[in-house]
């Protein structure tokens, strides 16, 4: 597995690899990739400890990161839990590290709830300063036209995660500061989700912070499956004209869940699968599609375009 790492890593630094992240504090944008175009291969929920051995249903790591380097992608969203069983920095460097840990300088991490179980001696020691700080976890940069904002969802942890907590406050002076056409959130849970977790409301006045600054796609992972839902508010509402896609795509190599039923308005689902999402970002549109492991078969594709932030309410 160490060899498979150091051959990705190689590959990538021969073709000049691009998207290095700098050390940079809660709210600023860190260095990323330039262009009209940028594709993106994301996923959470990953790493395996090291000794698990890999079965149809669990420890799929190193066939996920085998297929990223497929993919050759400008940037990386690690959608937290990034390794179980509790993200110590040995258990980090012995099987995240030799499988995802290939595209270290192009990924843009989060943190999960396992994260938070060592967060300081795992995730940070691991990951430095370039990830927020151990009380601003979240931060922000640019990938080609898209503003991007890494978040944290662990509401316990971070001061809660109402309407005028430090994280959202953050939020819209972030969307503020850097206004574009596209734009993209990414956190550990989903507000939305037909998996065993459900939907969480205390992230609902994030969704609504998000929506106002004219964010277009959310990605989360801890449901350990694949949906993808309707544009949507805060409140579950369809809405074409601002609403935000959300993708949940737990499926990065962590053993799998089971999913009885969709939730309104979720148009892909699939438990027991691995595999991560493509984005291709383009300057007033986005691309996605789910790419399975070799040895499976289930995909998701579409296009849809950027909209407008919304018109401030009075």
């Amino acid at each position: 597995m160490r060899r498979l790492a150091e051959l990705v890593l190689a590959a990538l630094l021969a073709q000049g690899a691009a998207g290095a992240l700098a050390q940079a504090p809660a709210g600023s944008a860190v260095a990323s990739p330039a262009g009209p175009t940028v594709t993106v291969a994301a996923a959470g929920d990953i790493a395996c400890e090291a000794g698990e051995q890999p079965s149809l249903r669990a420890c799929q790591q190193a066939a996920t990161a085998r297929l990223v380097e497929s993919l050759k992608p400008d940037a990386v969203l690690a959608i937290g839990d990034l390794q179980y069983p509790t993200g110590t920095l040995l258990q980090m460097k012995g099987s995240y590290d030799k499988t995802w840990g290939a595209f270290k300088s192009i990924t843009y991490p989060v943190p999960g709830n396992h994260e938070y179980y060592n967060l300081a001696t795992g995730y940070h020691d691991y990951w430095g300063h370039r990830v927020g700080t151990y009380h601003d976890p979240w931060y922000s940069f640019d990938l080609g036209a898209w503003h991007v904002l890494a978040l944290d969802s662990d509401c316990t942890y971070v001061g809660g995660c109402g309407a005028d907590s430090r994280e959202v406050r953050w939020i819209r002076q972030d969307l503020a500061a850097h206004p574009s056409t596209c734009a993209l959130a990414f956190f550990h849970h989903p507000r939305f989700s037909s998996g065993p977790h459900g939907n969480n409301q205390e992230l609902a006045p994030v969704w609504r912070a998000l929506q106002a600054g004219g964010v277009d796609v959310i990605l989360n992972g801890h449901d350990h499956d694949y949906e993808r839902f309707d544009l949507q508010d805060a409140n579950g509402r369809l809405d074409r004209s601002h609403g935000i896609r959300e993708f949940v795509v737990g499926t990065g190599g962590a053993p799998q869940y089971f999913v009885l039923w969709p939730h309104a308005h979720s148009q892909a689902l699939r438990a027991g699968v691995f595999g991560v999402l493509k984005l291709t970002l383009r300057p007033a549109s986005y691309d996605w599609r789910f790419m399975p492991i070799p040895g499976e078969s289930y995909t998701d594709s579409g296009s849809t375009a950027c909209h407008p932030a919304p018109s401030p309410t009075p």
